[in-house]
């Protein structure tokens, strides 16, 4: 399955161009539309990730290619100890690669199906925890988009993350978004009401929305409006437009929270970090001890197994067509052949829209910022080493005696 001898194992040094078989495949842990994750370990270092990969012939047919590379250029730009941050990108014949934190805990979506039942302290934390993801968004001026129990991935101590940027959009200044995007139940009043020509845009707080309807599911076990992928627009205005009922056992102050977050102008909707840790149900908390992930969580995802569905290993291993613990042996016969054989359209075109791929390396992105803060710190130490010199010498140069005037000779 793809594993190195120990000899070639070391020759693998951490900042030097990333490729699959710098990585042992360990299992199937997720599928989207047309890509699939995996857990795997970087050979060289040990550490863990999960390994996105996409079929490029797939991403063509459904034109998702541009989706696919503009989630790639976006997380990039980004680090949060709340977001899933991506640490190496590359590609091959077959698929483009995106490697990732590992989470180990879980999606939200896989717990409420599991009947997990959520305390409202547990919420109060992933409200702090991802306001402060989508408040960071906010300085790179991006939209998420899909913010939904799906995309919240939970740390083995049950820290909420964001992931899935796939239908994010990236604004220039005072710019707003018009496109339909996002899962319907989960859709801000603003983005729809552009769809029926009502608004001329939407920005950040669409996604504090989502989050509002997100915190509501996992805490009732049930969506506040009844909203589904076939609702047309129309009948989603009226439905969101409702009153909202929460449950009478919820504490005023989780009310609250929620009712401010699920305000239908987005002008008057909780939707930045400073107004989210005034709440009276979030003062408890401190930043800097939220930043460090020192709060333990009220829900600890199991540890004794992976918290997945398990047929996504089976269906790997048994249904895929091109299995990925396969893929060495099938890249090195579809090379033999493609020596022998004419140089294909369809190849031009996956080339000329690969052309913005960009592969990145965090782990070399460190280095440099390291090598880069050490110079800096030398150079600081060594401007502050010649001023303290210069003074130094400003202090000590000797005084003319009282005896003696310029111009005037001491043997006289």
């Amino acid at each position: 399955m793809g594993v190195q001898s120990s000899s070639n194992r070391d020759n693998l040094n951490i900042g030097e161009e990333v490729n699959f078989d710098h990585f042992q495949i360990l299992r199937a842990i997720g599928k989207g539309s047309f890509g699939k994750v995996c857990i795997v370990q970087k050979k060289d270092t040990k550490q863990m990730y999960a390994m996105k990969y996409m079929s490029k012939s797939q991403c063509i047919e459904r034109d998702a290619m541009k989706n696919v590379l503009k989630e790639m250029e976006i997380l990039t730009t980004l680090e949060h100890p709340f977001l899933v941050n991506l640490w190496f990108c590359f590609q091959d014949e077959e698929d483009l690669f995106m490697v990732s934190d590992l989470l180990l805990g879980g999606d939200l979506r896989y717990h409420i199906t599991q009947d997990v039942k959520f305390t409202e302290e547990t919420i109060h934390l992933y409200a702090f925890e991802l306001g402060l993801a989508l408040d960071y968004l906010k300085t790179k001026h991006i939209i998420h988009r899909d913010i939904k129990p799906d995309n919240i991935l939970l740390d083995e101590e049950g820290h909420a993350h964001i992931t899935d940027f796939n239908i994010a959009t990236v604004l220039e200044e005072n710019q707003l978004a018009t496109s339909m995007s996002g899962t319907k139940p989960y859709i801000a009043p603003e983005i729809f009401l552009v769809a029926l020509d009502e608004c001329i845009g939407y920005s950040y707080p669409a996604d504090w929305w989502s989050l509002g309807v997100t915190l509501f599911e996992i805490l009732a076990r049930g969506r506040p409006f009844d909203i589904h992928s076939h609702t047309s627009v129309k009948d989603m205005k009226s439905l969101i437009n409702s009153p909202v009922h929460y449950p009478s056992t919820w504490s005023d102050s989780t009310k609250h929270l929620l009712a401010q977050l699920l305000i239908t102008d987005p002008k008057k909707r909780l939707s930045n970090a400073v107004d989210l840790t005034r709440h009276s149900c979030l003062q408890k908390f401190n930043m800097e001890t939220i930043m460090e992930k020192q709060i333990k969580p009220g829900f600890t995802p199991p540890r004794d197994h992976l918290n997945c569905d398990p047929t996504f290993e089976l269906e790997e291993m048994i249904v895929e067509a091109r299995p990925l613990h396969k893929k060495k042996k099938r890249l090195a016969k579809q090379r033999s052949l493609k020596q022998s054989s004419s140089f294909d359209i369809q190849e031009s075109d996956l080339e000329e829209q690969l052309a913005e791929f960009r592969v990145y390396n965090r782990e070399r992105e460190l280095i440099r910022r390291a090598l880069e803060k050490k110079e800096n710190d030398w150079e600081a130490e060594l401007i502050q080493a010649m001023n303290e010199s210069t003074i130094t010498s400003c202090e000590v140069k000797p005084k003319l005696s009282q005896e003696e005037t310029p111009g005037q000779d001491s043997s006289n």
